[in-house]
């Protein structure tokens, strides 16, 4: 019997229910050629193959990947591919697979530890955004993470990775997880979410000096924005830009929404001496 391992952070869901939220939440068609990461034993994959065209699955433990092959490798619409998603060349290893190239979406529950940078991989980023974005992307992560994902401006969740995720995607919660529903359960609750990437309505004139100010910007959360980005603009001036844009001054980088963020940082730009 396989067993799951702390080394790859492995919690395996169990819920009926929590998997009838992820099947639903990712309104599979005939058509569509779906991407998972961490299958674990397949509990979610059984449920997704009989809906979709293809799906390509990618788990780094060899021993799920040995178990998966005897029980669904005779699948016609079923690829497997062994490594880390992380560092795996999805689309080069699937060159000799016409069939299941071309994923139109994503439907994963992934570890924890590792949550930002596979989000980072499947998105893109501001500089370097997925140049062929999927449809939708469902994924079940840490609770606390999600909240960070979809909150809006003002609240006391919405940080750096909540401007980063939402100027490439719309986001929404689908539902929480209790943490009983995975074998073993984890410390936290979870939750399913839905990002939908989508077109750039106001393009950040230089995206890698916007990257640089959000994280400036929130670099220290209770501080004023004019005080957290003084290495890149003198306070006075910030002071000035603010209240053109007719911002309060003594606002915090919480406090600024997605597309306020990129006004201020083409006004930064526009009206840099």
């Amino acid at each position: 019997m396989v067993r799951p391992r702390k080394v790859f952070a492995q919690h395996w869901l169990k819920s009926e229910k929590a998997l009838d939220a992820i099947v639903q939440a990712a309104e599979c068609k005939e058509g569509d050629r779906v991407l998972e990461i961490g299958p674990g034993t397949g509990i979610l994959t059984r449920r997704l193959l009989p809906l979709v065209q293809s799906l390509v699955a990618v788990e780094i433990d060899r021993d799920l990947c040995d178990l998966l092959a005897k029980q669904l490798g005779k699948r016609e619409n079923f690829l497997l591919l062994q490594g880390d998603f992380l560092t795996l060349d999805v689309q080069g290893n699937l060159a000799a697979f016409p069939k299941f190239q071309n994923q139109n979406k994503v439907v994963a529950n992934i570890p924890y530890n590792i949550t930002g940078p596979i989000i980072e991989k499947l998105l893109g980023t501001i500089a370097n955004p997925n140049p062929k974005p999927f449809d939708s992307i469902v994924l079940l992560v840490q609770k606390e993470v999600a909240e960070r994902l979809y909150a809006k401006a003002g609240s006391k969740s919405f940080g750096a990775l909540s401007v980063r995720v939402q100027y490439l995607a719309e986001c929404e919660l689908i539902c929480t997880v209790p943490a009983s529903a995975f074998y073993p359960p984890p410390k936290v609750d979870s939750a399913v979410v839905r990002l939908r990437p989508k077109p750039i309505e106001t393009p950040a004139i230089d995206p890698r000096k916007f990257e640089n100010l959000i994280k400036l910007g929130f670099g220290a959360k209770r501080k004023m924005l004019r005080n957290n980005l003084q290495p890149v603009v003198e306070r006075d001036r910030l002071t000035h830009l603010l209240e053109q844009l007719e911002i309060n001054p003594q606002v915090r980088a919480e406090d600024l929404s997605v597309s306020q963020w990129v006004t201020l940082a083409n006004q930064l730009l526009l009206t840099n001496d």
